[in-house]
């Protein structure tokens, strides 16, 4: 395919390397094709859901994959830091024009204890927490925070690896001999030497997260706060905008605004939160954790907001005005998990719009998505119900359709990184889980890129 004379003179990025090839490389691939722009990949499955729509480089075409880019940005958090500072030192020597979001962004993300002092740091509330190096300090959070808690891995773990609940006395040498060797780096926790991260337990009402975009030149525009809910672990419906949260938007843009700022971060983010109450009964917010790239509880927004989180994302990503966030009506989004839905059956929901991700059924694998917004608000949870009863997995709202998560108020853990939702799997399972060469580090990274969406 010719490109000549396909771009304006003054349009200085033509291309833009994503590292990461899934289904977030796809809809931000599929977002920059309108304004003009070319993707390339970093990613070690060369029939990943990215390939559709641009050449796909693996971890030993790093080179490669630098020449054929223009600008750079990431669509999962575990890449290895030192693949992003090399970016971002190219950007600095001017032979790129960027890499967003930038390496401290992602050096945050990676640890938890980390995240959590930063949050505090800008006096952004969290659960309380402590760091952890040995029995007799494991001993000492248990004293100070009380029972229950939750012992994590600070870097690394995921899909309920790397965490242990601490219900009573008698479970702290059990927690302890199964997560020590995270301690010293050893075993396949994590690589890195970390300490441990004890969180507290806390009431809260229901979860929800907001998205974000930051421009090159500082400015910040919010989407609408949005509720989760979750299945096994796993984003199993998003509502937005979430309903009665109105009175909480500034807190969570306010929130969101300082760690971007505080970052100097370019691109999208989602801050995951939970909503508690103070012991006035009033509602506040908790700081869960930062995601820095596009997000899943943000993929309503294709269709449900003026300009998408993807196409957000580009904008900044190649310097270009940041679009409108306002939502321009109500939608529920699924994920569609393990098994694909006769698509007729969806399509004839009136407001359905499916997303497919060309990947290969399996167990609670992100495959699609699919977002309702029928045109009378009041039909979206008669619309859910009948999507719910032709999807193949039916992520538990069969049981659940009408009640939310303020429906039924639990003592549960702040989940993990890389998910939030290991909130559902603790209360399912009595609180009993949640989230060599650079080269080298960097194809261990990308083969996770699937469960870095979850």
């Amino acid at each position: 395919m010719t490109t000549a004379n396909a771009y304006p003179v003054t349009q200085t990025i033509r291309t833009i390397g994503i590292l990461g090839g899934g289904q977030l490389g796809m809809m931000l691939a599929q977002a920059a094709l309108p304004l003009g722009y070319q993707c390339v990949f970093l990613e070690d499955n060369a029939d990943c859901p990215a390939s559709l729509y641009g050449k796909v480089f693996s971890s030993e075409q790093l080179d490669e994959f630098i020449a054929a880019a223009d600008v750079f940005t990431l669509e999962f958090e575990n890449t290895p830091t030192a693949t992003v500072e090399q970016l971002a030192h190219l950007s600095k020597s001017g032979s790129k024009q960027g890499m967003f979001p930038p390496p401290l962004a992602l050096d945050i993300a990676q640890d938890r204890l980390k995240e959590k002092g930063m949050f505090n740091e800008l006096d952004i509330a969290t659960v309380p927490f402590m760091a952890v190096n040995s029995e007799a300090e494991l001993k000492q959070a248990c004293a100070e925070l009380g029972l229950p808690i939750v012992l994590k891995t600070s870097r690394g773990g995921y899909d309920g690896k790397g965490q242990f609940v601490i219900k009573e006395d008698s479970d702290i040498k059990a927690a302890w001999h199964e997560l020590k060797d995270a301690v010293s780096g050893k075993g396949s926790l994590t690589p890195t030497p970390a300490p441990l991260i004890a969180e507290g337990f806390i009431n809260f009402s229901r979860e929800v997260s907001i998205i974000a975009v930051r421009a090159q030149n500082g400015q910040v525009r919010c989407y609408d706060l949005v509720e989760n809910h979750h299945h096994h672990g796993i984003l199993a419906k998003t509502r937005a905008p979430a309903v009665g949260t109105s009175h909480l938007f500034q807190q969570a843009t306010d929130a969101i605004t300082t760690v971007m700022n505080h970052l100097g971060y370019v691109g999208v983010m989602a801050l995951e939160l939970f909503v508690s109450k103070d012991a006035r009964g009033n509602d506040y917010l908790l700081a869960n954790e930062i995601a820095p790239r596009v997000h899943n509880s943000g993929h309503w927004s294709i269709e449900g907001a003026i300009t998408s989180q993807f196409e957000n994302h580009i904008r900044a990503v190649v310097n270009l005005p940041l679009g409108d966030t306002d939502n321009v009506h109500p939608a529920i989004m699924l994920n569609v998990l393990g098994q694909y839905p006769d698509i007729s059956a969806v399509l004839n929901i009136d407001g359905a719009h499916y997303h497919s991700y060309h990947k290969a059924e399996r167990e609670d694998r992100k495959i699609a998505h699919i977002t309702l917004m029928p045109n009378d608000v009041a039909d979206l949870e008669p619309a859910l119900a009948k999507l719910v009863a032709v999807l193949p997995n039916k992520v538990g709202l069969d049981k659940k359709l009408a009640p939310t998560m303020t429906d039924k108020q639990a003592l549960v853990s702040v989940p993990e990184q890389s998910t939030n939702a290991e909130t559902e799997r603790t209360l399912e399972n009595t609180k009993s889980d949640v989230k060599g060469s650079q080269k080298d580090a960097l194809a261990e990274a990308l083969l996770k890129t699937d469960k870095a969406e979850k």
